[in-house]
């Protein structure tokens, strides 16, 4: 087993509480806490808020995509069963109680008033690597106009997680999973 760095214990300390409570809410102070750290300490490893942040959503960037790689690859069927069941995980995930969205939304939500926020540059390349990786396996299936199909899929996604946050009801993956499944379906 390896040994957590201090640099992981504060990233470890700070998705957990921007998570669960946003970025805004948390103070470098209750992070240092968390991590077991000074505040200089936390200053060493990063040297402001905002870099903090941008910390953050790197760390949550390869995760993200490895699972709804996992999701993908381990769904049966072609194409469009594949698509449906990643909206289906997160219709599950998001009945767990600790369930707060798709962390990069809320980042953008938060910042939205500042377009140049790293942060905000962090979560739209992670979205659009999501969308790439979507249109190479849409390529790969052999599907019309793989690009176009999945940003139509990547839509539907954030759509999704707009809605279940706001409704606090994971109803709405299913709905979304049976509509990207007709989306794909359509494509062959």
């Amino acid at each position: 087993m390896t040994k957590r760095t201090t640099r992981d214990r504060i990233l470890d300390a700070a998705n957990r509480l921007f998570y669960a409570e946003g970025i805004r809410a948390v103070s470098l102070d209750t992070i240092a806490e968390k991590a077991g750290v000074t505040k200089k300490t936390l200053y060493y490893h990063f040297a402001s808020k905002d870099d903090l942040i941008a910390g953050y959503l790197m760390s949550r960037d390869q995760p993200n995509l490895a699972l709804f790689e996992k999701w993908y690859d381990e769904a049966k069927g072609g194409a469009a069963d594949k698509t449906a069941e990643i909206f289906r995980h997160l219709g599950r995930n998001a009945r767990h109680p600790k369930w707060k969205g798709c962390g990069f939304l809320r980042t953008a939500a938060e910042l939205a008033n500042m377009p140049g926020h790293p942060a905000r540059k962090i979560g739209a390349a992670h979205k659009k690597k999501f969308e790439a990786w979507l249109a190479l396996r849409y390529a790969e299936a052999r599907l019309a106009e793989p690009e176009t199909l999945a940003r139509s899929v990547v839509l539907l996604m954030e759509g999704v997680f707009a809605t279940m946050l706001i409704h606090r009801d994971p109803e709405y993956a299913e709905a979304a999973a049976e509509a990207a499944h007709f989306l794909v379906k359509k494509q062959k």
